[in-house]
């Protein structure tokens, strides 16, 4: 598959800066891929939504504040992004720029440059916890006033330098109304990293963190009908699916062709053109469906990305 078929031109202003006042008040595209019907929902009716018997698993990762801004000792700003937390030592490897005019051994504020990994990545070490703000994707310009709503209400295990967008509607009470398992994986900036090469099959994915109790996996390996909620999810499941271990690191591409195994619903945000998290979208739904649906939600206003509405596909 060619990346280009990743490709599509969005409007500006259909790029949601900020969250929808309550949760679950965002719009739902939902389609029926066997039937090939398209409804429009409000994200609150998903329970009406779902089979009896669905199974409804979450990722609870918890976002890093991995952010910290600093004065260069020279002059001029620096900025650190978290990225994965190595060791007990207080080792990460995080972004850092401008890149170009830091060095290894270099210090800003509590970080330590250890040494450079190329592409802007350094290992790096830290004293003390991450401080700093929350990771805002680089689309986003208006300032988040509660942080907290670039986390899920079910977050947990913190570990994350980007949150699980398609969680972010949920409440607790429409929770209340799910049968939900939950799973972990940290999401790492590779996961919405554009696709630079011009075949999809030469980009190659960084693996991230997952774990799984074994208890949950029963209750999900034997459920009559899944539904993923966000690709990392679907990640997870999938590779799990395949014999993977309950606890390690997932470096698994989904993309058109892809053989699902273990999810039958997909719950997800809109993405970017060109990431593999469309290409993933793409695998479950149908190439031209997908490029259907993503018209159709462009011509009806839907909002996108992170802090945008979400897509059903049963």
């Amino acid at each position: 598959m060619k990346t280009a078929e990743l490709d599509y031109r969005l409007p500006p202003e259909l790029i949601a800066q900020h969250p929808v006042e309550r949760r679950d008040r965002s719009r739902l595209l939902v389609h029926e891929r066997a039937r090939g019907e398209t409804r429009h929902r409000r994200f609150d009716d998903l329970p009406d939504e779902l089979a009896e018997g669905t199974l409804v698993v979450v990722n609870d990762t918890r976002v890093l504040p991995a952010r910290l801004r600093f004065e260069r000792p020279g002059g001029g700003e620096a900025e650190v992004l978290l990225l994965e937390r190595l060791g007990s030592n207080g080792t990460w490897e995080g972004l850092a720029r401008p890149s170009r005019k830091l060095r290894s051994g270099q210090r800003l504020g509590p970080v330590e440059l250890l040494e450079s990994l190329g592409e802007g990545r350094w290992r790096l070490r830290l004293e003390g916890g991450p401080a700093g703000e929350a990771p805002l994707p680089p689309y986003i310009h208006e300032p988040l006033a509660d942080p907290e709503r670039y986390q899920t209400v079910y977050a947990e295990h913190e570990g994350s330098a980007a949150a699980p967008t398609a969680g972010l509607h949920f409440t607790p009470e429409l929770l209340a109304r799910l049968d939900v398992e939950r799973v972990t994986l940290h999401v790492g900036l590779d996961t919405f990293r554009p696709v630079g090469a011009d075949d999809l099959e030469e980009h190659s994915m960084h693996s991230e963190r997952y774990d799984v109790a074994p208890e949950a996996w029963e209750r999900i390996r034997a459920a009559d009908r899944v539904l993923a909620v966000g690709t990392t999810t679907v990640r997870v499941l999938e590779s799990l699916a395949r014999g993977a271990p309950l606890s390690g690191r997932t470096d698994l591409f989904v993309m058109p062709g892809f053989e699902f195994r273990r999810v039958d619903a997909l719950l997800t945000n809109f993405h970017l053109p060109r990431s593999t998290l469309l290409a993933l979208v793409m695998a479950f739904a149908g190439v031209e469906e997908t490029r259907d649906l993503y018209r159709l939600a462009i011509a009806e206003r839907y909002r996108f990305y992170s802090f945008g509405d979400a897509m059903l596909l049963l």
